[in-house]
C-alpha cells in the first residue's frame, strides 16, 4: 500500500473521460480488467462481512482475554474495508456496532461473575452509559472507555457498595476486551462517574446551579454528558437519566451560554488569509493536530446549537440534519458542515492506520502539504465553515 493510499482518496475519473479518444480493440480488455477488479473487490467485501457476522457470533461465547483478539480482528476488517471503500457512515456504524455488544457481553459476565463469588445484587434496575464519540455512535479504529453507570434509588448503602465492586470489575474485564482506560477518568470507578438516580439528580443540580468548588471542570463534565447515550441494562432507567440531562442544560441557560462561550472560542488550524496553520517547529513541524483543531471545534459548536434548539441526536451528522430542518441553518450551510464532518473524519481515521501500522508516531497531527492541492483546499474550507458556524453561535448567544 503507498503512502498516498493513507493520506489522500483522489476523485474517480469520468469513465467516458478515459474510453473517448481510444479504440475499440483497446477499450474491451480495459473494460475487462475493471469488471474483474469490481467483482474481486466486491467479493472482499462480502467475506469481510461475513468474517464480521461470524466474529460477532462469537462473542457471547467467549470471556477473559480472547475478548480482545475478537475486538481486535473486528478493528482490522473495518480497517481493510475503510482503505478500499472511505465510508465514514459505515465505519461508525459498524464499530458503534459490535463495541455495544462486546460491552453489553462484558457487563452480563460481571454480574455472573460476581453472584459467583458471593455479591447479592441489590434488588434495583440499572444501565450503562456511554460518552464521548461512543455516545454519539461515532466510534473509530482506536477507542476507549467513556461511561457511567446509574441505578435505582432504594437500595441504600448496600447498593453503592455493590456497584463500587461492581464498576471496578466492569472496567478491568473492558480493558481486557480491548478498551483502553479513559485518560480523563471518563469512567465509573471514579465516583463522579456512578451512582443511584437521586445521587445524580444532586450532582447535576450541583452542576448547573454552579454549587461546586470547580465550575470549569464541573462544565466540562456537562459538555460529556451532552452526548449521553444508552448501551446496556435498563433502557427505562437511562432514558430517564439522559431525559434530565437535556432538560437541565436546556433550563439553566447560563450554564449552556458557558458551554457555547467555551465552543466559540476553540482554536482552528487557520491563519493569515484564511491559510491552513501548522506547527513552526519542534516534532510536529509542518503540521496540526486536526482533531484539536478542527474536529473538535465541529462537534462541540453543533453539539451547542443541538442542546439550544432540543434536538434529541447525539450524532453529529443527525444533529446538523435535525438543525436544517427546524431552521438553524440553511440547506446549503448544512451541507456544507456535512461535507466538512466527512471530510475531517476521514482524515482522522487515515491518520489512526497511519499510527497502527507504524508508520506515524501519533494518531491526530496530518502535514496537509503532502496531499494534493485539492485536497488540502478542502480541508481549508470544511474550517472555515466552522469559524462561520463559531460566530453563527457567537452572535446567537449574545457572546462579547
Amino acid at each position: 500500500m503507498s503512502e498516498a493510499a493513507y493520506t489522500d482518496t483522489p476523485e474517480l475519473p469520468d469513465l467516458t473521460d478515459i474510453t473517448r479518444y481510444c479504440r475499440f480493440e483497446d477499450i474491451e480488455p480495459f473494460l475487462r480488467m475493471l469488471a474483474d477488479t469490481v467483482k474481486s473487490d466486491y467479493n472482499r467485501l462480502i467475506d469481510w462481512r461475513c468474517e464480521n457476522e461470524q466474529l460477532v457470533a462469537k462473542i457471547a461465547l467467549t470471556r477473559g482475554p480472547s475478548l480482545k483478539t475478537i475486538h481486535e480482528n473486528l478493528n482490522k476488517i473495518e480497517l481493510e474495508r475503510f482503505l478500499l471503500v472511505p465510508s465514514v457512515h459505515e465505519l461508525h456504524r459498524s464499530c458503534t456496532e459490535y463495541r455495544d455488544f462486546l460491552s453489553s457481553h462484558v457487563m452480563d459476565t460481571v454480574i455472573a461473575e460476581m453472584s459467583d463469588a458471593g455479591f447479592i445484587a441489590p434488588p434495583v434496575p440499572f444501565a450503562l452509559i456511554s460518552m464521548g464519540s461512543d455516545g454519539r455512535e461515532e466510534q473509530t479504529l482506536i477507542t476507549d472507555q467513556d461511561n457511567l453507570i446509574v441505578y435505582g434509588d432504594d437500595g441504600g448503602e448496600a447498593a453503592d457498595r455493590y456497584f463500587t465492586e461492581f464498576s471496578i470489575r466492569l472496567v478491568d474485564r473492558l480493558e481486557e476486551a480491548g478498551f483502553m482506560r479513559c485518560t480523563g477518568d471518563i469512567m465509573p470507578t471514579n465516583q463522579i462517574w456512578r451512582g443511584s438516580f437521586t445521587q445524580w439528580r444532586k450532582r447535576l443540580f450541583s452542576i448547573v446551579r454552579y454549587e461546586g468548588e470547580d465550575i470549569g471542570k464541573n462544565v466540562m463534565n456537562l459538555i460529556v454528558l451532552s452526548d449521553a447515550r444508552y448501551v446496556a441494562g435498563n433502557r427505562e432507567l437511562a432514558s430517564e437519566l439522559i431525559d434530565m440531562i437535556r432538560a437541565m442544560e436546556r433550563d439553566y441557560f447560563q450554564v449552556l451560554w458557558g458551554m457555547a462561550r467555551a465552543a466559540t472560542e476553540m482554536k482552528l488550524a487557520l491563519g493569515f488569509m484564511k491559510r491552513i496553520w501548522t506547527e513552526g517547529s519542534g516534532e510536529h513541524k509542518g503540521e496540526f493536530n486536526v482533531k484539536l483543531l478542527a474536529w473538535a471545534p465541529l462537534v462541540m459548536n453543533v453539539r451547542i446549537l443541538a442542546i439550544n434548539q432540543s434536538v434529541p441526536a447525539t450524532s453529529t451528522l443527525e444533529r446538523i440534519s435535525l438543525l436544517e430542518k427546524e431552521g438553524s441553518f440553511s440547506p446549503s450551510f448544512a451541507r456544507d458542515l456535512i461535507d466538512a464532518y466527512h471530510i475531517l473524519t476521514r482524515h482522522r481515521i487515515l491518520i489512526q492506520i497511519k499510527a497502527m501500522k507504524g508508520i506515524q508516531n501519533d494518531s491526530y497531527h496530518l502535514n496537509p502539504y503532502q496531499l494534493s492541492s485539492a485536497e488540502r483546499e478542502k480541508i481549508r474550507h470544511a474550517m472555515i465553515k466552522i469559524e462561520e458556524l463559531q460566530k453563527l453561535i457567537h452572535a446567537n448567544f449574545h457572546i462579547v
